[in-house]
């Protein structure tokens, strides 16, 4: 059965250490408040981290769907601990919305990270682009899907606008209600890979997984007619199997993606500007009112849009925020640390002299 989730050969060498310790490997496919459900040969198990991965969560977070851990079973009430985590291949992460450093794992060991909005409603060109960036980073391979086609009167018209955007990947129109384009989101996953659903509330990514099961799985609600938008209803990142052999996790809606150390991600979805400044006439161009600068030159001619810069420099400063933020906080923890080490030694000497009298 744990075949089925994604194992393979390769997975068995790296748990091989947890193996000679008499751990049952597993995938989690449900992550809710109280615990964890876990997919293992001897089928779907309930399970808690035990105290001491709780400890070392301060340091490497605890797990997530999708990850691959390492279990205690006990057969008698089909209950299990989990003890460890394999290292993941994959993360998408976000900031958590309390807190700037505090990082959030959405989804672990994710092949395919399917970017879904809603075509019956305002369309956020800059939101899908935090999530593409966000997407590239985490290693997965990002494909934008647009939700509730059969209620949009120019479908091809808002696939154009992201595509002018340069995502670089598949632009896929869906209708769950009709039956269309959910054959080209499947054929987007190889037996055994994992795609996940990232997108604002109610844009139907419950509904994606209940036509693809031909059943009523995830809870989901009508649509709103005041405003056209699905009401939110997914509380928890489940992992389910799809005809075919794929696997496709739906997550709680997220309006918006913080963004934490994305570089990578964010130059793949801006790679034409960051080509821009190459051209410039200084190196130390800070394309405001220099000659001879190459953006201020595109944004005159309409090359560039001026609406896509300015999101540039927003997504860019705020990745500068976060890793100031970030040093400064590894700055403190620094400063706290040779202040035990500190205390610790003048104890020790205030020992030792007391011990030479």
């Amino acid at each position: 059965m744990i075949e089925n989730y994604g194992w393979s050969a390769s997975l068995a060498g790296v748990f091989e250490p947890h193996a000679r310790a008499g751990h049952a490997p597993g995938r989690v496919i449900l992550q809710q408040r109280d615990g964890y459900l876990v997919a293992t040969d001897d089928g779907e198990l309930r399970a808690k981290v035990s105290g001491r991965l709780r400890h070392e969560a301060r340091e490497i977070g605890l797990p997530a769907v999708g990850d691959w851990v390492a279990l205690s079973v006990s057969p008698s009430d089909r209950k299990a601990v989990i003890h460890a985590m394999l290292p993941r291949r994959t993360a998408f992460v976000r900031r958590a919305a309390d807190s700037m450093q505090r990082l959030q794992i959405l989804a672990a060991n994710v092949d395919v990270a399917f970017v879904v909005t809603s075509m019956n409603a305002d369309l956020n060109l800059r939101r899908i682009q935090r999530y593409l960036a966000a997407a590239w980073e985490s290693g997965a391979r990002p494909v934008v899907v647009l939700t509730k086609s059969d209620l949009c009167d120019d479908p091809q018209e808002q696939a154009a606008q992201i595509a002018a955007l340069g995502t670089d990947c598949p632009i896929l129109m869906v209708s769950a209600r009709q039956g269309l384009g959910l054959d080209a989101m499947l054929d987007q996953m190889k037996a055994g890979e994992t795609g996940v659903l990232i997108g604002s509330s109610g844009v139907g990514k419950s509904t994606l997984v209940n036509a693809f099961l031909n059943e009523d799985r995830m809870a989901t609600q009508a649509i709103r007619e005041s405003d056209d938008q699905g009401r939110h209803t997914t509380s928890h990142r489940q992992l389910v199997l799809l005809p075919g052999g794929g696997l496709l996790l739906d997550t709680p809606g997220i309006r918006e993606v913080g963004l934490i150390d994305a570089e990578a991600g964010v130059s793949a979805v801006f790679e034409d500007i960051e080509r821009l400044p190459q051209d410039c006439r200084f190196t130390d161009c800070t394309h405001t009112n220099e000659p001879g600068c190459a953006v201020q030159a595109a944004l005159k001619s309409g090359a560039l849009d001026p609406d896509r810069w300015a999101h540039f420099q927003q997504l860019t400063l705020e990745l500068a925020e976060a890793e100031d933020k970030q040093a400064r906080a590894a700055k403190a923890a620094e400063r706290r640390r040779l202040g035990v080490l500190q205390k610790v030694y003048r104890a020790t000497k205030r020992n030792d002299r007391g011990g030479a009298d």
